[in-house]
């Protein structure tokens, strides 16, 4: 376990948050949101396994478009195919669920009478689960991110059934996957961060579809974790009770996830002078990390965040997240 107690300048006040942030049981009322959001968690790391072990048709589907004309070479290629788009199916549905637990979460984390900190102090078990969330979905984009087969084998699929759709044939996986479908997962894949774009979409919903919500509440719940996970990475005393590297990473990825999400939900984003968060510490603790650890996410806020280009960006933090 982790305790810290992290003081960090917020709203103009010293706000202390106790943080047991890794191994927080939930309470009696979080307890009926925290095992529905556990039962997606506890799916997402076979998704995780099931991702990091794909490895794509390429070798048949190169061998089906040098012979058009070889029956069992195109079939061979079309039975490799099917079973990994399938595993793409699962992947996809697989978001919605995740999508559906983020705005759950959201719900009791941003809305009453309490603060976000509060929130955050009182209802660490479902912070965390918030955290494990964000932690999850840049792992599958940074996988995804450097795994060309994905791209590949689905397009490779939908040239296929447009092709029987023209010939009048018909296959059990064109059932399975049919054209509305494969449009969404298209759309879906055709994003270099597909889990990210997913969760910041979710999370400017849940903000439209709550307006009696202070968007502040919101945006303070978002700032108040990347501060958090920003103390505990920069300070040696907290820094030094964690127990692996994987932890470190843990909180790096939560760091960037929340910031991503800050970013598109707030009207000026996360990169302005009067930000809650603090960018120009942020990126200099990811690029004190090994540079092979952290490369992922560094690009996951120089190409997913909305406002980074934005005028009111100064020109040092564009210059600290040029690529080297």
């Amino acid at each position: 376990s982790i305790y810290i107690f992290v003081p960090f300048h917020f709203l103009k006040s010293i706000l202390y948050i106790f943080v047991y942030f890794l191994n927080a049981q939930p309470s009696q009322s979080e307890t009926a949101l925290w095992e529905e959001v556990n039962q997606v968690l506890t799916e997402a790391r076979v998704v995780l396994e099931d991702l990091q072990s794909y490895r794509g048709a390429g070798e048949e589907i190169r061998q089906a478009i040098q012979s058009p004309g070889q029956e069992g070479v195109q079939q061979k290629a079309w039975s490799a195919v099917v079973p990994l788009v399938a595993k793409l199916k699962t992947f996809y549905e697989f978001s919605q669920k995740l999508e559906s637990s983020l705005m759950r979460l959201l719900v009791v984390l941003t809305t009453s009478g309490a603060t976000p900190t509060q929130h955050l102090e009182h209802k660490q078990a479902l912070a965390r689960q918030f955290a494990h969330i964000l932690h999850f979905t840049l792992r599958f984009d940074e996988l995804k991110m450097t795994n060309p087969a994905i791209q590949n084998d689905f397009s490779y699929y939908r040239r296929t059934i447009s092709r029987m759709r023209i010939n009048n044939l018909t296959a059990d996986a064109v059932n399975e996957v049919n054209n509305e479908l494969a449009n969404r997962m298209s759309l879906f894949y055709a994003s270099a961060t597909p889990m990210l774009k997913t969760l910041s979409d979710a999370t400017m919903k849940f903000v439209s579809d709550n307006p009696d919500v202070p968007i502040e509440n919101t945006t303070d719940c978002l700032s108040t974790m990347a501060s958090v996970c920003k103390v505990m990475l920069d300070t040696p005393e907290y820094r030094s009770r964690f127990t692996s590297d994987d932890t470190v990473l843990f909180c790096l990825r939560v760091m960037v996830g929340v910031i991503i999400l800050y970013d598109h939900v707030h009207p000026a984003g996360a990169f302005v002078k009067t930000s809650n968060i603090d960018m120009k510490g942020c990126i200099r603790v990811l690029k004190e990390q090994p540079p092979s650890s952290v490369e992922g996410l560094l690009n996951a806020l120089r190409y997913t965040t909305k406002h980074l280009n934005d005028e009111t960006t100064s020109k040092q933090i564009r210059n600290l997240l040029q690529p080297n």
